[in-house]
């Protein structure tokens, strides 16, 4: 198997087109995977236009992962008020799973929450999506609320994870 670094790099920088290719990765694998129609990569889309309009670089940032000049991984934190964070935007494609670069991209973004002094990180996810749950919990985050809800096209269970990082 080939080892990671030989395959992708990850950088931090933006560059025009990047955030469209964000938003079309989450249209694409999730409506594959999960079902869900053009209103979640709308929802997407608001989220990352919302963040980028006001994009801090003390506390929020965002890690790209790219083979062959494609993206392939994302995951971002945006801050939040009382020294806390948000986990957004993880995913990698279903080709590029199984390399270890989902539990790289999540080290790295809770490094970056721990240096620049954040206390608490929380995310939001889907029931269904069982591999990521795995390596939230693997990584400390506990699941504290669960709501189903008819989202997306299709009936979801959403589920809030926090991790506490005192």
């Amino acid at each position: 198997m080939q080892r990671i670094d030989d395959i992708l790099g990850i950088r931090t920088k933006v560059g025009p087109g990047d955030l469209g290719e964000v938003i079309r990765l989450h249209g694409v694998e999730y409506a594959r995977e999960c079902g869900f129609d053009l209103s979640f990569e709308a929802y997407v889309a608001g989220s990352i236009g919302e963040a980028f309009r006001r994009f801090d670089e003390t506390r929020d940032r965002i890690w790209l992962a790219e083979s062959k000049g494609r993206i392939i991984g994302v995951i971002g934190i945006v801050g939040l008020p009382d020294e806390a964070a948000q986990l957004r935007w993880y995913l990698v494609a279903r080709e590029a799973r199984g390399l270890g670069l989902g539990r790289r991209l999540l080290e790295e973004a809770l490094a970056f929450c721990r240096s620049t002094g954040r206390r608490r990180v929380i995310l939001w996810t889907v029931k269904s999506l069982q591999a990521a749950a795995r390596l939230y919990r693997s990584a400390g985050f506990r699941l504290v609320e669960e709501i189903p809800r008819h989202q997306w096209g299709t009936e979801v269970v959403e589920q809030r994870y926090e991790l506490n990082l005192d």
